[in-house]
């Protein structure tokens, strides 16, 4: 390979399903900037699950270097996943500074451009003081970047109006008439002095500096959410979307593993049939709640495919496949994309995290949402009340009668046909857009032009 004439560092957030959708995307600028070498900074873990699965050739010009997770080797992990967490941001931005170091000296070139997870509000210091472009990603909804970066704005308005009713909706914010306090994330209305919470203080912090960023980008795309996105676009010197990410991904030689045999069994089911379960790679649901959507599950006679973490939910199947009269098989992993774009499927139970949503667009299956923690609440209730494809569990918590309910408003009531024909019409939009003249094809020709010549 030819020597490099320009060195893009790539800074991952390596936790839950952040630094997959960066690795994307950086892997679609290497294609189109073979004269660029990217230096992608994550952890040791991180890099080693990223790039377990690739072949070298596939992507030369991008090469992994780990940095410090801020672990002491003799520590002995709590069994919290937000410990993990803690110990890397303690670690920021000092084990990043150093890994740009490493790679300068490596790729014998000085970095001309800093690429990260927009969480990380210390990159665009860190590219002020070189004076090379910044370019954050975020990997989530454009409502949730939103109300970040509008914080403070958010916050006076809600204690000049004095609203103590969790039911009133934000009507001072554009496009926001359809969305409640309660819908937003926690770290919005906790001021950081009164949160002890290193997220919350990340997120401040991130949404006063992104209007500085070169670009922002967003793994999303612009008919998804115009108005907000149209209101972003005179916030930031350039606002980008490049995705749905997972339709621009470079094609992988070898299909995805389906050890369970999930996509054969699904084609024994009519269209529309099958609920999909799966609450994503960080929680696991309270015990009593995955008791309640199992006997859901049971009485309502429609099949299932259940993708669970943690304990095997009780009480329901003993060995994975149909048994007492139970249509259903449950998996400990399931190739997501291709189930979601699989015809049999019909509705996805999920928590509402923005991949699972962009997942279930792009397959054209409706959702029901049980939301835990962060954006996922607002979300649901974006789902819900602003696009129509989806519904929320009452209450926000899954009781046997809520799922029921839930199933038959999706599967067989007239609702339900309503949210498949506006996600059908949301399915055609993300295709579009990445498409040979598509709004993110654009979008991602400006981000390569930025990359790879500067600001």
């Amino acid at each position: 390979m030819a020597d490099p004439t320009r060195h893009v560092a790539v800074l991952a957030f390596p936790f839950g399903t952040h630094a997959g959708p960066l690795l994307s995307l950086v892997r679609n600028l290497s294609a189109v900037a073979p004269d660029a070498r990217f230096s992608f900074l994550s952890t040791s873990w991180s890099n080693q699950t990223l790039f377990s699965g690739t072949k070298g050739e596939e992507i030369k010009n991008v090469r992994p270097f780990d940095v410090d997770d801020g672990a002491r080797e003799d520590h002995v992990p709590s069994g919290n996943p937000i410990e993990a967490v803690e110990l890397f941001l303690k670690a920021t931005p000092g084990n990043f500074e150093r890994g740009l170091d490493e790679a300068e000296k490596e790729v014998g070139l000085k970095i001309g451009c800093i690429v990260s997870d927009a969480f990380f509000w210390f990159a665009g210091d860190m590219a002020g003081e070189r004076r090379i472009p910044w370019v954050p990603l975020w990997t989530a909804a454009v409502r949730s970047l939103f109300v970040h970066v509008d914080t403070d704005e958010i916050r006076r308005n809600l204690e000049a109006q004095g609203i103590s009713n969790k039911d009133q909706t934000l009507d001072f914010l554009p496009g926001f008439s359809s969305i409640r306090s309660s819908d937003l994330p926690e770290g919005v209305i906790i001021s950081p002095e009164n949160s002890e919470s290193p997220f919350d203080i990340l997120l401040h912090k991130m949404g006063l500096i992104l209007p500085k960023a070169t670009a922002v980008l967003i793994n999303s795309f612009h008919q998804m959410d115009p108005e907000i996105s149209d209101h972003l676009k005179t916030r930031f010197r350039n606002f980008l979307h490049i995705g749905p990410l997972i339709l621009t991904a470079p094609p992988n030689p070898k299909p995805e593993p389906d050890p369970s045999g999930c996509l054969e069994w699904l084609s024994g089911h009519r269209a529309a049939s099958v609920i999909y379960v799966s609450f994503g790679s960080v929680v696991t649901a309270p015990r009593h709640e995955v008791a309640a959507l199992a006997e859901a599950l049971k009485e309502s006679g429609f099949p299932f495919l259940w993708s669970y973490r943690g304990s095997k939910p009780e009480g329901i199947l003993d060995d994975g496949e149909s048994e007492s009269g139970v249509n259903g098989k449950l998996v400990t992993w399931a190739p997501q994309v291709e189930v979601l774009r699989h015809p049999s499927v019909g509705v996805f139970v999920t928590h509402c995290g923005w991949n699972s949503i962009l997942e279930s667009v792009v397959g054209g299956v409706p959702l029901i949402c049980r939301p835990f923690f962060g954006d996922q609440r607002l979300n649901m209730r974006t789902v819900e009340a602003v696009w129509g494809i989806g519904v929320g569990l009452e209450g926000g918590v899954m009781t046997k009668q809520g799922v029921l309910g839930s199933l038959r408003r999706v599967l067989v009531e007239e609702d339900g046909k309503g949210m498949r024909e506006r996600i059908g019409v949301l399915k055609e939009f993300a295709y579009a857009a990445v498409g040979v003249d598509g709004s993110s094809r654009k979008d991602f020709n400006d981000l390569a032009e930025i990359v790879t010549n500067g600001d």
